[in-house]
């Protein structure tokens, strides 16, 4: 029970993320048909081919975009938004909502260096945070704050629940080769680390290799064994007789000429 759990979390976790995907994608979709059926049925009756309403939505998308890149259509949008700016509760929304946006929107060279990701770190403490650089500078910014070489970094929480925005010494903060939306995927998940394929085979290889390697010297153990059994002599037989000592023959005599002693 407890393994087939375990397998059904995992399923679950890799099917929520592209079923959400899909249904939010395919909620998208049957909206932008059914505005562009709405939109387009008095001037076209009844011709319409699936796929219109996906056309129209991003000609119209593209379109807003050069049209707010324009001063003078911002001067409108400015007074569109009046309403949401005025009222107290849509005000807070509309305004969070807003500010996120603009940061994540596209920024000419000269303000592109807003966009940063660092590393805070305090002197004296090893610990590093990763937060995103919103202000450079504290001009503009009421009485109270130290004017000095500051820079604003919001460091933001595990899973999105909130944040901290934070005034340090610019020297404090450094810069990170990664960009915002990364950096925001990442925190949205508290950073936990992702097992590629190819560290999991090196992984699962090198613990098949460790597996084995005790299992091959306990085989080479068992065949020197063996070898060894083999060339002992058996339990019980004698040991081999030992041959007996030679007997000492007399040194021969060299030859004089002269008899021999009597006696011998």
């Amino acid at each position: 029970m407890k393994r087939f759990s375990k397998y059904f979390i995992r399923g679950l976790i890799t099917i929520l993320p592209l079923a959400l995907t899909v249904y939010l994608l395919v909620m998208f979709l049957s909206w932008m048909e059914s505005t562009a059926l709405m939109v387009l049925s008095p001037f076209v009756g009844s011709f319409y081919i699936p796929g219109m309403g996906l056309l129209l939505g991003i000609l119209g998308i593209v379109a807003l975009g050069v049209l707010v890149s324009q001063p003078r259509f911002q001067q409108m949008i400015t007074v569109v938004e009046l309403p949401f700016t005025t009222v107290p509760v849509v005000k807070s929304i509309y305004s969070s909502l807003k500010s996120f946006a603009d940061y994540f929107s596209p920024r000419s060279k000269h303000d592109g260096d807003k966009q940063q990701v660092v590393l805070l770190r305090i002197p004296g403490h090893p610990l590093e945070l990763v937060g995103l650089v919103t202000r450079h500078g504290v001009d503009g910014l009421p009485d109270g704050f130290l004017r000095e070489d500051r820079v604003a970094v919001y460091l933001p929480m595990g899973y999105m629940i909130g944040g901290y925005t934070v005034f340090v010494p610019r020297s404090w903060v450094q810069p990170i080769a990664m960009s915002v939306e990364e950096a925001m995927r990442s925190s949205l998940i508290a950073w936990m680390a992702r097992s590629d394929a190819g560290q999991v085979a090196a992984t699962a290889a090198a613990a098949q290799a460790a597996a084995a390697k005790p299992a091959a010297n306990l085989a080479q153990a068992h065949i020197d064994a063996a070898a060894r059994a083999q060339q002992a002599p058996p339990a019980g037989s004698a040991p081999p007789a030992s041959a007996p000592p030679a007997e000492a023959k007399p040194a021969p005599q060299a030859d004089t000429g002269m008899p021999p002693p009597p006696g011998r």
